[in-house]
């Protein structure tokens, strides 16, 4: 059967960058098990230990692509590695490989990015805004482009409450041809020490340098035909090509973690506010229907369309609402790597939560790494609370309020595909049973992240079992001990009162001389 989409993308070469992250890996994935596309290249960063070659292979043998290869065995031989780095002038590619991607490729999907939120201003301009434009410079000399999916992130215009599917150049402080121009022309100290007033309002470098680069498409991107995806917090995937898969600690995934592991039980975050989770393999979904969209309506768009992928306004949790389902299914499937009964309890305070986490992380993590020490082994968890806390903070932008946001485009576009490209591509949000898929999330972490196997789940339980008789013994201890110490202190208040009364109201001895 071959649909809109699959007929767009059979015979198709495809130009992949940030393919050995996790989008990267499920959209090409769901290319080759879904599609009959020629060949994928993907752009690989050669490290310093490690060729191109060499992470090639470790790549092909993801978990991931096991589904994929039990249907087509002989379906990775259709992937390319392509030696380059998104940082460098040239993108890093040789003469020949750019002549083979300029001649060849149909479809660009451009998802390389630095996600870290600490990252130094300068190194996240070369690759998240230079890099872009670098890769715009490619698009324009390939013959027989027909697509340019450039995979940005919802939260690229957060200064703003309420966000469109549309560039927002007003927010930013200074144009992003101006900043490019800083960066190549001053010391990377200097850029790095003036990025609080370029930033503006943007909470990292990470978010600002992505609003850089829409910028940059929209002022560069004349006569290619390309769109912007906007993801919102991408996490695990929901049904394909296996449920719960997910290979990173990263954001609110080490959270997640934490919190499984009994490790994190004070959260500054708003329980209240909106949780813009959404699954890996609708992000995948999403960029290749917005590939096949944008080529379908090329010529007819005035300027880059843009595709939002969030929650919908109907259809949304709260990471209250979120946690509560998490620590659900954590009683049902626990994990035996846990040091703790895992609880949440959360605040929007961080006075409160600096006081708070004493008590909550700092001082059982000191006893904690106390009894390592004892046994001879490195302490560890004091350590990594100052990684969590920090963590926190800079997420807090992005937990702390809820954002709305449009998916008009994105509707549209889900609305004229046909019912078998539905099936085949699925991205809606507003039927996503949430229930249903932070299960997936939680058995995949499982499975993925503690690589704990069910055979290990008695075990797991009754470890749980334990924690949780502990927990509540801990919790009666303190609940006395506060007690106790509210009865001294009432105690000594009264005292003090009698006395009081006592001297105002008794007579005194020079009273009973006078009587």
């Amino acid at each position: 059967m071959q649909t809109d989409i699959l007929k767009f993308y059979h015979n198709k070469t495809v130009f992949v960058t940030g393919g050995t992250g996790f989008l990267g890996k499920v959209i090409i994935e769901k290319l080759l098990r879904s599609t009959d596309v020629k060949r994928v290249y993907f752009l690989v960063r050669p490290k310093k230990n490690d060729s191109v070659q060499g992470r090639f292979e470790v790549w092909k043998n993801e978990p991931v692509f096991e589904p994929l290869l039990k249907v087509k065995p002989n379906a990775l031989q259709l992937v390319t590695p392509i030696p380059g780095d998104c940082s460098e002038l040239g993108l890093g590619l040789s003469d020949g490989d750019r002549r083979i991607l300029t001649s060849q490729v149909h479809v660009v999907i451009h998802s390389a990015a630095s996600v870290r939120f600490v990252e130094p201003l300068h190194k996240a301009l070369n690759i998240n805004t230079r890099g872009t434009s670098l890769m715009l410079q490619l698009a324009k000399e390939m013959q027989c482009l027909e697509a340019f999916v450039h995979i940005s992130t919802a939260f690229s215009n957060c200064p703003l409450d309420h966000i469109g599917e549309r560039f927002y150049p007003e927010i930013l402080t200074c144009p992003a041809a101006k900043v490019l121009e800083f960066n190549e022309t001053l010391s990377t100290e200097v850029v790095d020490n003036i990025a609080p007033a370029l930033l503006g309002k943007f909470p990292n470098t990470y978010t600002y340098t992505k609003a850089l680069a829409e910028q940059v498409i929209q002022l560069e991107a004349k006569d290619v035909p390309i769109c912007i995806f906007r993801p919102a917090i991408i996490l695990a995937n929901f049904k394909e090509p296996m449920s719960g898969w997910i290979d990173n600690l990263h954001g609110f995934v080490a959270l997640i973690y934490g919190n499984a592991m009994g490790i994190l039980r004070l959260v500054y975050a708003n329980p209240n506010a909106k949780a813009l989770i959404v699954p890996g393999d609708y992000c995948a979904n999403v960029a290749l229907a917005s590939g096949w969209h944008v080529a379908k309506n090329a010529g007819s768009n005035s300027t880059p369309p843009i595709y939002t992928l969030a929650p919908a306004k109907t259809n949304f949790i709260t990471f209250g609402e979120g946690t509560k389902m998490h620590l659900e299914y954590n009683s049902k499937f626990p994990v035996t790597k846990s040091i703790w009964y895992p609880f949440a309890h959360f605040t929007t305070c961080i006075w409160l939560f600096k006081v708070g986490s004493i008590f909550y992380h700092l001082l059982p993590g000191l006893l904690f790494d106390l009894i390592l020490w004892l046994q001879g082994k490195k302490p560890i968890l004091i350590k990594s609370y100052g990684k969590i806390h920090e963590a926190l903070r800079l997420l807090y932008p992005f937990s702390g309020k809820t954002y709305e946001m449009d998916m008009n485009n994105t509707n549209h576009m889900w609305e004229s595909m046909s019912p078998e490209d539905k099936s085949i591509f699925p991205f809606d949000m507003s039927s996503l049973d949430w229930e249903e898929y932070c299960t997936c999330i939680m058995s995949g972490m499982r499975g993925f992240l503690f690589k704990e196997s069910w055979e290990t789940l008695d075990q797991a339980k009754r470890k749980h079992f334990w924690f949780h008789q502990m927990h509540r013994f801990l919790q009666l201890v303190l609940c006395l001990i506060v007690g106790k110490l509210i009865w001294i202190s009432y105690s000594l208040i009264t005292d003090q009162y009698v006395k009081a009364i006592e001297v105002t109201l008794l007579p005194t001895k020079a009273d009973i001389q006078i009587m």
